[in-house]
């Protein structure tokens, strides 16, 4: 087979040319928001996409990934429409700070073929496994900061996707499908990986979707018992183990061989200094499935576990509760502080005590601190999850299972899927006190507003009026306790303020 390649051009001008030619927009979304270029890129690969090229989100003005899956066969694509349409509304419900993000999808039909085209979050720094290369080259060795942050995130998406209901596995947990960011924000791609291989049958899907099974470079990421019967969490939690092996020496020797031995793996083990990395790396390899810990048993373990400091508290709760406060909030208050005032002291009787002033504090630190927690670099791990993360089913069947599964009827109202992240009510009473109107004011995630209003009595009480706003504004059930309460404070301090202005005058 010959390959000719094409003749490139010297300096700038060759290098600006082909720039250009990598920028060219090829397809526009129907809503216009997302343009696709000609750059090819590689996110961790996925049974049945037949291309991902890079593409400009025009909105945010960011880089995303335009993934497409090719149906030669339109019949075939008809009889499986609707369960590709409720998979792709299930992906879209998956929301972590660390994991690649699913922004869109939308069907395309044509007289030939039809396609399915969905929008994820593109990981521009590249893989763990790029990364790790990368630094082993410069014959570096990793650092154990680094690894037990990464480690925290890596386990904090992984207990996030298994507390589900049902349960999420990953089912293609890698080097090649973990990304890391320049900030060192670690997150899981291909997610949907073991859900593609359920709906998307090979006979249906132009071209074959190459999946790390078979690929012999990775093999030593994948349980004993992958494949063999229904899997669960401790697929997932053996590939981790391999991965945080891999983070710790750079590299596991595969000896000339194409697949990494049992003997390499062992030998890596081995090779940590540390027992407790021993430890810890060996329990989640344990060839019996049912020994292995779960991810959240993980996050406790004496290698990772710390006592969180009072800042991360503190920011994970600004963060958690931003919505109750102003924009720019933290700014505005920093600047008001006195450098020289006195905001805590250690007092010794022994010794002279210790002084920690504001100037100690530097606002643009506590800016980067704040937006890394916000990104999910720094998870809270001791805690367990206030709820189970409601997901539909679909996101766990077997192959077996989605085919005798109906898709329900849609309903004619689309819940609110875009998560609330500041909130503001206004209430005003008329003259003769007989009505209020409510406005509320919500500022979603994708720095959209929405405004919300209605006419309320004095004979409402405050928490059905919440419930029935909440409910009637079709906003999800994430959110929905969280403006409920906001409202029904709001309308209980509106008319204690009402009835005390009414007793003075």
């Amino acid at each position: 087979m010959t390959m000719s390649v094409p003749e490139r051009k010297s300096g700038s001008e060759g290098k600006e040319e082909e720039s250009e030619d990598e920028s060219e927009i090829l397809e526009e979304s129907p809503c216009g928001r997302w343009q696709k270029r000609k750059e090819q890129v590689s996110q961790g690969n996925v049974p049945g996409v037949e291309s991902a090229s890079l593409a400009m989100d025009t909105e945010e003005g960011v880089e995303v990934v335009w993934n497409e899956v090719l149906f030669s066969d339109k019949k075939v694509f008809k009889a499986q429409e609707e369960k590709i349409k409720e998979m792709f509304e299930n992906l879209m419900q998956v929301e972590h700070p660390n994991i690649v993000k699913f922004h869109k999808y939308w069907l395309d039909m044509k007289e030939t073929q039809a396609r399915v085209i969905f929008i994820t979050e593109y990981m521009s720094s590249g893989s763990l496994k790029q990364f790790l290369k990368k630094t082993k080259k410069n014959h570096k060795t990793m650092n154990v900061k680094a690894w037990k942050r990464w480690c925290t995130q890596i386990l904090s998406a992984l207990s996030y996707l298994h507390s589900c209901d049902p349960p999420i596995i990953h089912g293609n947990l890698t080097c090649d499908t973990i990304f890391i960011q320049h900030n060192g924000l670690i997150k899981i791609g291909s997610v949907w990986h073991r859900l593609f291989v359920n709906v998307f049958p090979d006979a249906s899907v132009h071209g074959k979707g190459r999946q790390h099974r078979d690929e012999q470079r990775n093999l030593h990421f994948f349980a004993p018992e992958y494949g063999a019967g229904e899997d669960d969490h401790a697929i997932d939690i053996f590939s981790f183990g391999i991965c945080a092996l891999e983070m710790a020496v750079l590299e596991i020797q595969a000896n000339g061989d194409t697949a990494v031995s049992k003997e390499a793996i062992i030998n890596a083990g081995q090779s940590l200094e540390d027992p407790l990395m021993r430890e810890f790396t060996q329990s989640c390899l344990r060839q019996e499935a049912k020994l292995r810990p779960t991810a959240h048993d993980l996050l406790f373990h004496r290698v990772l576990f710390e006592v969180h400091s009072l800042k991360l508290l503190a920011a994970h709760c600004l963060i958690n509760n931003q919505y109750l406060l102003p924009e720019n909030c933290v700014e505005e208050k920093t600047k008001s502080f006195d450098p020289n005032a006195v905001m805590a002291e250690i007092k010794h009787e022994d010794r002279q005590g210790v002084q920690l002033k504001y100037s100690h504090v530097s606002p643009l630190e506590l800016d980067k601190f704040l937006e890394d927690v916000k990104n999910g670099i720094y998870p809270l791990m001791n805690f367990a999850s206030s709820r189970p993360h409601p997901v539909p089913r679909a996101l766990s069947l077997s192959q077996e299972q989605v085919e005798t599964v109906k898709t329900p009827t849609p309903e004619p109202q689309e819940t609110e899927t875009r998560k609330v992240v500041q909130m503001h009510c206004n209430l005003e009473s008329n003259e003769e006190g007989t009505k209020t109107h409510l406005s509320l004011f919500l500022k979603m995630d994708d720095k959209l507003h929405r405004q919300l209003s209605c006419d309320i009595l004095p004979t409402d009480t405050s928490k059905d009026l919440a419930s029935e706003l909440v409910h009637y504004a079709f906003i999800n059930e994430e959110d929905s306790e969280k403006v409920a309460g906001f409202l029904e404070d709001a309308i209980n301090r509106h008319r204690v303020r009402t009835l005390a202005s009414g007793s003075t005058q």
